[in-house]
């Protein structure tokens, strides 16, 4: 096993542009690379999960089956849960009767993992440990919280949605706690500028009376993206940052299942032909053996 000492590991989010980055820790898990701490939002949050308890395809092996499953996601399922994904389903019944979750494993990564979480009053982001997270993947289920297409998430009686609308690559959150390197996986395509959507405007004016806060960040939400992104690659020219993206753009809600599988080899490909630039980047002697 790698454990590496002194670079965090950032995930993007992005519903299913996150086949992308399990491409890419499928990779990671193979060569035993043990981050000592991550910071994930959104669905990046979903990747981390599968890291964590070390299933490589497992991530992709679970969107891939269930994409197109009324159970997992479907508009009758705002009949019984007010949201778009089946979240008994997603957050329960899969990882803990139909595509076993390893918890045992997940529990016991040796690394710090947090989850960024969007405070509904504050409209600022939170994180939580993913150490904490219940069987039912609590935490995971608020910092996947779109608004709109998901119901609110409370978790000690606070309501929480997508840490992406306060926080959408956390690498802020990582230099605070000391790295002064990091490994990003980020699934947008080279030179994208976030624009505010019209579907953004009408939920921050959805928002506006209830969370004026939480509409706030909406609000800012583009720009926020945009001047991260600028601050990332000022990192990256000072070699404080190994990045990963892919090189085309990816659909969010991509429902071909085999548009899906080639997003993943994009990711899982780009990784192995960089895991040796990667590897010195993180501190990984050439010919460091691996235990058998």
């Amino acid at each position: 096993m790698h454990e590496v000492k002194d670079c965090s590991l950032i995930l993007e989010g992005g519903t299913f542009r996150t086949v992308f980055t399990a491409g890419v820790l499928d990779a990671l898990m193979e060569q035993q690379i043990v981050m000592p701490y991550i910071a994930a939002i959104s669905a990046g949050a979903i990747n981390a999960v599968s890291y964590m308890s070390n299933q490589p395809e497992r991530t992709m092996r679970v969107l891939t089956t269930y994409r197109n499953d009324p159970r997992y996601m479907g508009a009758r399922n705002f009949l019984k849960e007010k949201s778009l994904f089946g979240l008994d389903f997603a957050y329960n019944i899969v990882p803990n009767q139909l595509d076993l979750f390893d918890w045992d494993t997940y529990y016991n990564y040796p690394g710090e993992v947090e989850f960024g979480l969007t405070n509904a009053y504050t409209g600022k982001v939170e994180y939580k440990s993913a150490h904490t997270m219940t069987r039912t993947c609590d935490i995971l289920q608020a910092t996947c919280a779109i608004p709109v297409l998901f119901p609110e998430i409370k978790i000690d009686n606070i309501p929480y949605y997508d840490g992406g609308l306060s926080d959408s690559i956390p690498v802020k959150r990582a230099i605070e706690k000391g790295y002064s390197k990091h490994l990003l996986i980020l699934t947008r395509e080279p030179g994208y500028i976030k624009q505010p959507s019209k579907t953004n405007k009408w939920a921050t004016k959805l928002f506006q009376k209830r969370y004026p806060r939480l509409a706030a960040a909406m609000n800012q939400r583009a720009s926020m993206y945009n001047t991260t992104m600028q601050y990332i690659e000022e990192l990256e020219q000072n070699n404080e940052a190994f990045i990963f993206k892919p090189d085309r753009a990816i659909k969010s809600f991509e429902s071909k299942v085999d548009q899906m599988k080639a997003n993943y080899e994009v990711g899982y490909e780009q990784a192995l032909k960089q895991m040796p630039e990667l590897k010195e980047f993180l501190g990984i002697q050439k010919g460091t053996p691996l235990p058998l």
